[in-house]
């Protein structure tokens, strides 16, 4: 499955569009997800961003052994989208430490 997480925009054919954070890591925790795109603003930062996502999947890889999907980022947000995607990198980081690989 194929997750499309924003407010505003139409998700392309065959992405599953979700609305909130909450809605997302939902899916994630199913083990379906195969690819994730976030958008960080999302209209109501009190029911959470984009980033907050990363940083599920950050926790989820880290201490659960969690196989993240591929995860890129669409937001509007240049510096939002900039740590979300630092985030991303740090996800691969500890993904590819989990598998016995090196960070290089």
């Amino acid at each position: 499955m194929k997750v499309f997480l924003d407010d505003e925009r139409i998700p392309p054919v065959g992405w599953v569009r979700v609305y909130w954070p909450s809605e997302a890591i939902r899916l994630l925790e199913s083990g379906e997800v195969t690819e994730i795109n976030l958008d960080h603003d999302l209209g109501d930062d009190e029911h959470g961003t984009g980033y907050d996502v990363i940083l599920w999947i950050e926790e989820a890889v880290a201490l659960g052994g969690f196989a993240p999907p591929r995860v890129s980022v669409h937001s509007a947000n240049a510096s939002a989208a900039e740590k979300m995607r630092a985030g991303i990198e740090a996800i691969k980081n500890i993904a590819n430490r989990a598998a016995g690989g090196t960070d290089r």
